[in-house]
C-alpha cells in the first residue's frame, strides 16, 4: 500500500525511532510504534513492528495480534516463531506446541527453523517437560562446529536446559562452548559458567559505595532517646498526604514523553 509521500516520511521517522529504542528504551518504542500505527494502520511493516515493539514490552496479546495482521497481509510465514513465542509469553505453552508441528515451520529458513526450535523446547520447560525440551534443542545446528547467527543462542539454551535437569558436567562444557561463539557477548555464558567453577566477581565500585556509607554512618549524630517522637509523626504523615501528588506527578511525566515523542516525530 503507497501513502502520500507527507504522511509517508512521518510514518518512517516513527519506524527509525522503533528501531533505534527497541533495546535501549522499549517504552519510547512501544509509544512510536503507536504513533506510526495511527498513521498507517494498514501497511504491513507497521504492523508487524508495533508487533516487535508490544512484544518488548511483554504486551504478548497485543504483540499476537499485530503478527497476525502482518502476516495476513503479506502471506509471510518468518513471524511464526515470535508468534509462537507470544503465546508463551501468554501462559500457553501447548498451543505454542501445536505451532511447531505445523506446516509452517517447514516454509521458514534455517534461521527461523533454529527459532521455532528454541520456542519448542521453551514451551516443553514450560510444562515441566525439562528431558523433552533436551531432546527438542539436539539438532545437526547444535552438532555443528560452524558458527552462525543463532548458534550462540541454541547452545546457550541447551546449557541451561542440561543444567535444570542436574547434569552439571555437561552443561558447564555447554557453556564453554557457548563462549567459543558468543562473540559479541550476547548472553551471559561467561558468568554461568564462572558460576559453575566456584567464581565470584566482586564489584569493586559497590566496594566502594558501601565503604562511603559506612564512614557516613559513623560521623552521623546519635539521637537523644527523649526526643520528642512528634517529629517522625509528621514526616509519616506528609508522605501519606502527598500520596496523591504522586500520583499526578506521573501522569505529567507521562503527558512529557508523550509530548516529547510526538515532537521527534513532527522534526
Amino acid at each position: 500500500m503507497s501513502l502520500p509521500k507527507t504522511l509517508a516520511d512521518d510514518v518512517a521517522r516513527n519506524l527509525v525511532m522503533v528501531a533505534q529504542l527497541i533495546d535501549e528504551d522499549p517504552e519510547r518504542a512501544y509509544a512510536y510504534s503507536r504513533i506510526a500505527l495511527r498513521l498507517a494502520s494498514r501497511v504491513a511493516a507497521v504492523r508487524e513492528a508495533a508487533g516487535f515493539a508490544a512484544y518488548a514490552t511483554q504486551k504478548y496479546a497485543e504483540a499476537l495480534a499485530e503478527f497476525r495482521a502482518a502476516r495476513r497481509m503479506t502471506g509471510n510465514v518468518d513471524l511464526w516463531p515470535v508468534m509462537a513465542d507470544c503465546e508463551r509469553g501468554l501462559g500457553r505453552p501447548e498451543r505454542a506446541m501445536a505451532m511447531a508441528g505445523e506446516p509452517e515451520v517447514q516454509k521458514l529458513d534455517k534461521a527461523g527453523q533454529v527459532e521455532m526450535r528454541l520456542v519448542a523446547a521453551g514451551a516443553r520447560r514450560d510444562m515441566g517437560q525439562i528431558d523433552a525440551a533436551i531432546v527438542t534443542l539436539q539438532s545437526p545446528e547444535l552438532a555443528s562446529s560452524s558458527v552462525q547467527p543463532w548458534t550462540a543462542r541454541l547452545r546457550y539454551a541447551y546449557a541451561d536446559a542440561l543444567l535444570s535437569a542436574g547434569r552439571e558436567d555437561e552443561a558447564r562444557e555447554w557453556f564453554a562452548k557457548t563462549i567459543e561463539a558468543d562473540k559479541d557477548g550476547a548472553t551471559d555464558a561467561s558468568d554461568r559458567l564462572a558460576e559453575l567453577d566456584g567464581v565470584e566477581f566482586v564489584d569493586a565500585m559497590v566496594e566502594e559505595d558501601d565503604e562511603d556509607a559506612d564512614e557516613d554512618d559513623d560521623l552521623s549524630p546519635v539521637l537523644d532517646a527523649d526526643t520528642d517522637t512528634d517529629v517522625d509523626t509528621d514526616v509519616v504523615d506528609d508522605d501519606e498526604d502527598s500520596g496523591d501528588g504522586d500520583e499526578d506527578d506521573d501522569d505529567g511525566v507521562d503527558e512529557e514523553v508523550d509530548e516529547e515523542v510526538e515532537r521527534d516525530t513532527k522534526h
